[in-house]
């Protein structure tokens, strides 16, 4: 299964980074929302890991990406804004999980196996 991981920043995409590759999983990393976007266009990605405020381009930027793509890709959002207007707002958009930072690496684990073609 490969994941995308959009986060910028570099301590919480290298702990999921190392928590994801431990479990067997391939990772691609981005740090931008650009960046990711370009990734989803390019690559076969089987789940999305994206923080909503990222440089260029937003997680929700990110998202409407995925669902105007026509592509059926899983998507966890994360932030540290847990206002339900946002946690909504990403539901609307179609997105399959939401996470507030901060969260445990095992509760994120057991979020991504929901998903997991393994």
């Amino acid at each position: 299964m490969l994941i995308l991981i959009a986060e910028d920043d570099e301590l919480i995409l290298k702990t999921i980074e190392h928590k994801l590759l431990k479990e067997g999983y391939e990772v691609i990393l981005t740090r931008n929302g650009k960046d990711a976007i370009e990734t989803i266009k390019k690559t076969e990605i089987d789940l999305i890991i994206t923080d909503i405020m990222m440089p260029f381009a937003s997680g929700i930027e990110i998202l409407s990406a995925v669902k105007s793509s026509g592509k059926e890709i899983p998507v966890i959002m994360l932030s540290s804004m847990g206002q339900e207007e946002v946690v909504l707002n990403a539901f609307d958009l179609g997105a399959s999980d939401f996470i507030v930072k901060p969260f445990s690496p095992n509760e994120l684990m057991l979020r991504i196996k929901r998903f997991s073609v393994n």
